[in-house]
């Protein structure tokens, strides 16, 4: 749902513009998909609420990036791109806060998440000036040759090719790190509390990933470089990988999540600018970026049918995290073709 609703707030006529429709509009759907869980009580229509949550909530996320390279000049996009991840990971800390320790009762917790997604929203749907696609100015639409168009040529357009598959290998390589940390600490470590311990680190990931995020998209703004940046994150992601599979003991994951997100942090705002600089056109802006986000969540779906055979084979967490540092250190390689970002 994120490309798609990236193509059609591409040829949005609303009179609140392109995309502030669809932030507004799919935050509300999404609230009231979020209250919805509150009265399932069945798997299946868990999933199903779930799903429609999912489809809404991206739509609207679809809507939020397309705004950067729609409205950030280029000098500018690192330092947005560093905030946008830093509130990405912020609000995944406040959002487990404010469910487990000031509104720990499940329905009241629900609630107060569905009214948030609107509230936290209004701001920028009230704000931001977002200019109208006239009708005329609206490419004429044949179904055949918009579905066609969610296929991006990496023949015709090489650079956008490789920064998808850029991201793609880097979000796997994170996922794979972050996925078993549990079990690696009730398995591996041996660690008397593990949930909690897993709450540790992912805070210390956290903080990392919140100490780099803007720092480092200004800096390469000022540089006016994306690829050395982009190198250096997952060099650093992957040294914490390498960590985690040589030493395994709390201290070493402690710090060991702790430079994964110093990496993650510099990653998620460097790369970010690169692709908007990549893009093959400015009319399609949405559904490019819903194309490049399909590698942020398609490597959390494959991740545990690669690790799982790993982790239970001979060579066991060892062999999970060093594959883990190959993956990203492959993706810093393939960072190298791109030609048209410095």
């Amino acid at each position: 749902f994120n490309p798609l609703a990236g193509a059609l707030s591409d040829r949005t006529t609303s009179r609140l513009g392109r995309r502030r429709p669809w932030v507004l509009y799919g935050s509300i759907a999404g609230a009231l998909g979020i209250a919805a869980l509150a009265f399932s009580s069945t798997v299946l229509g868990l999933a199903c609420i779930w799903f429609f949550c999912q489809a809404t909530i991206n739509g609207s996320y679809a809507a939020v990036t397309a705004t950067i390279p729609d409205q950030v000049p280029v000098p500018q996009r690192g330092l947005v791109s560093g905030w946008v991840g830093l509130a990405s990971t912020l609000g995944v800390v406040v959002g487990v806060a404010l469910v487990s320790f000031v509104v720990p009762d499940l329905k009241l917790g629900i609630f107060l998440t569905a009214i948030l997604l609107v509230v936290l929203c209004l701001p920028f749907v009230l704000r931001l000036k977002d200019p109208v696609l006239a009708e005329a100015d609206r490419p004429p639409f044949r179904l055949g040759a918009w579905l066609r168009g969610f296929w991006i040529s990496p023949r015709e357009y090489p650079d956008f090719g490789w920064a998808w598959l850029t991201r793609f290998l880097m979000m796997l390589g994170n996922s794979m790190a972050t996925l078993y940390l549990l079990f690696w600490l009730k398995d591996e470590v041996h660690y008397e509390s593990p949930e909690q311990g897993q709450t540790v680190l992912i805070g210390l990931y956290a903080l990392g990933t919140m100490a780099t995020a803007v720092i480092f998209g200004r800096i390469s703004d000022r540089s006016g470089r994306r690829k050395i940046y982009v190198i250096a994150a997952t060099i650093v992601m992957a040294i914490s990988a390498v960590l985690l599979a040589l030493l395994p003991n709390f201290n070493a994951a402690m710090l060991a999540a702790l430079i994964l997100g110093l990496g993650y942090g510099m990653y998620l705002a460097v790369d970010q600018a690169l692709v908007t600089q990549v893009l093959p056109t400015a009319i399609d802006r949405g559904r490019d970026l819903g194309v490049i986000n399909i590698a942020n969540s398609a490597p959390q779906v494959l991740a545990p049918v690669i690790a799982a055979p790993i982790v239970t084979g001979a060579t066991g967490y060892t062999g999970l995290y060093l594959l883990t540092a190959v993956i990203t250190l492959l993706s810093a390689v393939l960072v190298l073709p791109i030609k048209s970002v410095p």
